[in-house]
C-alpha cells in the first residue's frame, strides 16, 4: 500500500505576530521582502477606475426604443392625439367640438375606472377577469340594500363598496397565500360572482324612476356639469381624478415602487425586504374597491340597477390596459397610459359612428391596436435585455 503525505498549513497560536515565511514562522527572508516591495510598486501603478460598459447601440431606433421604455405612456398618447386630429380633419366641427370630446369622456368613464383596477393587478404580473362581475354585483348590492331591505342609501353604498373589497381580498389571498395562478383564481371568481349576482337579484332590474324618487344618491355619478358647451359627468371627473391619484402613488411612493418590484421580480423584491404577499393582497383589495366604485358609476351612467349590464367589463378593461402600453408581463407601464388607451377606444368608436361606418370596423381596428400594442411592448422590452 502506497503512502500519501499531506503538507498541512500550521496555524499560529492566537495573539502572535509572527511572519509566516515559505520556511515557516520567523522573520521574512530578503527575497520575500523584495518580492513584497515589487508587488506594492506594481500595484500603485495599476488602473483604479471602476469597470464601465459602453453601449454601442447609438442608432435612432435604439434611442427611440429607450425613450419609449422610460416613458411607456408616450405611445398611446401619440396614437390618441393622431386619432383626434384625423377624425377632426374628416368630420370637422361635428367631431372637433367641446360637446363631442367630452362625450368621449362620458362613454369611457366606466371602462376607465375598471381599467385603473385592472392596471394595478397587471402591474404585479397578474390579471383580474372578475372586475366586470364585481362591478355589477356591487351595484346590485347597493340597489337591493336600499330597496329590498330599506337600509339608508349611504349605508347601502358602503355595503356595495365593502362587498367589492371583500371579493378583491379573496382573490388576493388565494393568489398570495395559496399560490394559485391569478388567471385561474379570477376566472373562477368571475363565474362565482356572476352566478351569485343573478341568484341574489332574481334577475330583477330597479328602474331609474324609482331610484330618482327614493335613492337619488345612487345617481350621483351621473350628475352633469355644463361648462361652455362641454358636458362633464361626476363619473368622468372621478375617473380622471382616480387615475391622477394612482399615477402619483405609483411613481412617487414606496408602495408604488413595491408594486412595480413585485411585478418585475417577486423573488428579488422579497429578498429586498418587500412583503410580497401583503402587497398582492392589498392590490387585489384596492382593485375590488375601485370596481365597486365603478358599479356606483354604472348606476349613474345607465340610470338603473341592472344585473345584466356591464358583463364585458373584464375584456374592455384589459383592452384599455394593453392599448395603454402596460406590459402583461408586469413591472412596466403607466396608469396614465391606460387612460389614453380607453380614450383611444372612445375616439375610434365615436368617430366611426359619426362617419356612419359599420360598428364591426370599430372592433376590427381595436383588434389591430391590441396586437400592435403587444408587438410594440415586446420590441420595447428588448432595451432591457
Amino acid at each position: 500500500m502506497s503512502a500519501f503525505t499531506y503538507n498541512l498549513p500550521v496555524i499560529p497560536p492566537q495573539g502572535t505576530d509572527l511572519f509566516v515565511s515559505q520556511q515557516g514562522y520567523g522573520a521574512p527572508s530578503m527575497s520575500e521582502t523584495n518580492a513584497g516591495q515589487d508587488y506594492e510598486k506594481s500595484l500603485s501603478k495599476s488602473a483604479s477606475e471602476v469597470a464601465t460598459f459602453v453601449d454601442e447601440r447609438t442608432g435612432l431606433g435604439h434611442r427611440l426604443q429607450h425613450t419609449l421604455h422610460v416613458t411607456p405612456a408616450l405611445v398611446p398618447l401619440i396614437v390618441l392625439v393622431s386619432a383626434i386630429i384625423v377624425f377632426g380633419l374628416l368630420l370637422g366641427s361635428k367631431f372637433f367640438s367641446p360637446f363631442a370630446l367630452t362625450l368621449i369622456l362620458q362613454q369611457v368613464q366606466i371602462v376607465g375606472i375598471l381599467g385603473a383596477a385592472q392596471a394595478l393587478v397587471i402591474l404585479t404580473a397578474g390579471i383580474d377577469l372578475s372586475v366586470g362581475a364585481i362591478m355589477v354585483f356591487s351595484s346590485v348590492i347597493m340597489g337591493q340594500f336600499a330597496f329590498r331591505y330599506g337600509i339608508p342609501v349611504p349605508l347601502a353604498v358602503a355595503g356595495g363598496l365593502g362587498v367589492g373589497t371583500l371579493c378583491g381580498f379573496i382573490n388576493g389571498w388565494l393568489v398570495a397565500k395559496v399560490k394559485l395562478p391569478p388567471f385561474i383564481v379570477t376566472l373562477g371568481m368571475w363565474q362565482i360572482v356572476l352566478a351569485t349576482n343573478f341568484l341574489y337579484s332574481a334577475n330583477e332590474t330597479i328602474r331609474s324612476q324609482e331610484i330618482a324618487e327614493q335613492a337619488p344618491l345612487l345617481h350621483l355619478f351621473g350628475a352633469k356639469i355644463n361648462i361652455g358647451g362641454a358636458v362633464f359627468t361626476v363619473g368622468a371627473i372621478f375617473m380622471v381624478v382616480l387615475v391622477l391619484i394612482l399615477a402619483y402613488v405609483l411613481k412617487y411612493t414606496a408602495y408604488g415602487r413595491h408594486i412595480y418590484a413585485v411585478g418585475d421580480d417577486p423573488e428579488a423584491a422579497e429578498l429586498s425586504g418587500v412583503q410580497v404577499d401583503r402587497v398582492l393582497i392589498s392590490v387585489y383589495m384596492l382593485s375590488g374597491l375601485i370596481c365597486a366604485f365603478a358599479g356606483w358609476a354604472l348606476i349613474g351612467r345607465i340610470g338603473s340597477v341592472s344585473p345584466t349590464s356591464g358583463q364585458l367589463g373584464n375584456i374592455e378593461s384589459i383592452t384599455a390596459v394593453v392599448i395603454g402600453g402596460i406590459s402583461l408581463f408586469g413591472g412596466r407601464g403607466s396608469v396614465l397610459g391606460m387612460l389614453f388607451g380607453a380614450l383611444i377606444v372612445g375616439v375610434f368608436t365615436l368617430g366611426l359612428r359619426l362617419m356612419g361606418a359599420d360598428a364591426q370596423w370599430t372592433y376590427l381596428l381595436i383588434g389591430v391596436l391590441i396586437i400592435g400594442a403587444v408587438a410594440v411592448d415586446q420590441w420595447i422590452r428588448k432595451v432591457a435585455a
